[in-house]
């Protein structure tokens, strides 16, 4: 009963997964649980949906916004150049809670990188948001589910009570298991910068990279 009843579950995640594929393909809105917290994603490559997260969200438009990619093969696609402690770090921490911070390739669209010269990039180690890019063919504008300024997403419960029906698909995977938003370092400079220390600690990234400058405020 219990392997049934787990079947049905995993069954149901797959239709969500795949209506949520098409959905993007569409140029529409998709929230779905990764490893950390919900995410909100778009299409990275419908200009229009990329806008339309901003708008949902709240957020700024001169705010970046991170791309999820399905493997760490994928970096140099989005990257201009991609240095060697940067994939130190994604051989060490992914797929998982770390988000870098690197060069942009031209192809990369600037309304995801706000006209800046960078892009943050993250493998999660959850199978519907790495499902999602693969069924996409591209990546997947991934920033947290939740309006600027309130509180990161952990279940799909909480992602309706922010956004309602503004979004067109909330995937329902259960309550995120990590519960901290990822770790985001900067690897443009010499020497790497913690922009967030989230779910991967300072001693962690030291045991990496061994130098590392962690921003003021941090």
């Amino acid at each position: 009963m219990i392997r049934v009843m787990l079947d049905k579950i995993l069954s149901d995640v797959q239709q969500q997964v795949e209506t949520g594929i098409y959905i993007l393909k569409q140029g529409g809105i998709v929230a779905f649980p990764t490893d950390t917290v919900y995410g909100l994603g778009a299409c990275a490559n419908i200009p229009k949906a990329v806008e339309h997260v901003y708008q949902v969200k709240e957020r700024p438009q001169n705010m970046a916004l991170p791309l999820l990619l399905a493997h760490i093969s994928q970096i140099s696609e989005v990257a201009e150049f991609v240095p060697q402690v940067a994939w130190l770090l994604a051989d060490k921490f992914l797929p998982g809670a770390l988000t870098i911070v690197l060069y942009k390739a031209k192809s990369v669209p600037d309304i995801i990188t706000a006209g800046g010269r960078t892009v943050a990039v993250r493998v999660p180690a959850h199978p519907v948001p790495v499902a999602l890019v693969q069924g996409l063919g591209a990546p997947v504008v991934g920033t947290s589910a939740n309006l600027s300024g309130e509180p990161s997403a952990l279940t799909a419960g909480e992602v309706y009570s922010q956004f309602g029906d503004n979004i067109d698909l909330v995937i329902d995977g259960g309550r995120c298991p990590g519960g901290r938003e990822s770790t985001i370092v900067d690897v443009t400079g010499e020497v790497p910068v913690v922009l967030r220390e989230g779910a991967i600690s300072r001693e962690e990234l030291q045991r990496v990279c061994g130098e590392i400058v962690f921003r003021e405020g941090d």
